[in-house]
């Protein structure tokens, strides 16, 4: 289970509510558009923006996806309608889409472990590049799904893919927090009960079997690099799980960091 989050749950709703309303209107849009995923992340994002009144649009976008993780979703959008009126939804199924474009694409002689990654992060991308037609058409913004140890601690995401959104309310947020706020706004247990996973490689990989820790243990690591903590008192698993962070987040800065501009001496 989630270490316990020590979060003020009520104070924390309010204000991730308040900060999408007023950025929606200052941004002149009618509200939000959510890849819904079956997973904690974007269950807890939908709901938040349900709670602004504005437009939300829930949108599935299946390419093989597991049974369990769509009826995972289907469930909470359910949910969704149910408790708000400003909720719709819809499906854009991009298996066909992803099939074409991999036969317009060479393989032949890529290594399977490279091509199986790059097409995994393809289907994002694609589900990206559909989450903006739906924002074109009816005036909304892309609601980021993105917690901080994922976003800024391992850059656990997919460049352009689902880290390509308008704006992130939950990235401050670790993902213990969310999982607290996913129980305090009464989103699916089963949801809440689900392994964490992105979903782009079928129901036998977690999160954690990509990553080599759990989140808890991620959590732990990215507040010892934080505070420039000493190795020399972790346990033998605590100096592997602080290995695999300080691995991760130093291959993943092109993701964490912003875009590098080369500025020209004008002089």
């Amino acid at each position: 289970m989630p270490k316990k989050s020590t979060l003020n749950l009520e104070k924390v709703t309010t204000q991730i509510v308040n900060w999408l309303k007023s950025y929606a209107e200052n941004a002149n849009v009618n509200g939000f558009v959510i890849g819904i995923s079956g997973g904690v992340d974007s269950a807890v994002t939908s709901t938040l923006c349900a709670q602004t009144g504005l437009d939300v649009l829930c949108l599935e976008m299946p390419i093989h996806q597991h049974e369990s993780h769509v009826n995972r979703g289907k469930e909470h959008i359910a949910f969704l309608k149910k408790n708000y009126p400003n909720v719709s939804s819809t499906t854009a199924d991009l298996t066909t889409t992803f099939e074409t474009f991999k036969t317009q694409v060479p393989s032949e002689g890529v290594p399977e472990s490279k091509l199986n990654l790059t097409l995994a992060n393809t289907r994002a991308r694609l589900r990206m590049t559909t989450l903006y037609y739906f924002a074109g058409i009816h005036g909304l913004l892309v609601a980021g799904t993105g917690n901080k140890v994922e976003d800024f601690g391992v850059g656990f995401y997919t460049k352009y893919g689902d880290g390509g959104v308008d704006l992130s309310p939950i990235a401050d947020l670790m993902k213990s927090d969310v999982f607290a706020l996913g129980a305090y706004l009464k989103i699916p247990e089963s949801i809440l009960r689900a392994a964490p996973s992105d979903g782009l490689f079928g129901e036998d990989r977690s999160d954690e079997d990509q990553l080599g820790a759990s989140y808890d243990e991620l959590e732990w690591a990215m507040e010892m690099d934080q505070n420039k903590a000493s190795m020399e008192n972790f346990s033998e698993r605590e100096k592997v799980v602080f290995a695999i962070y300080k691995r991760l987040n130093k291959m993943n800065q092109h993701k964490i960091n912003p875009i590098p501009i080369c500025v020209i001496n004008r002089n």
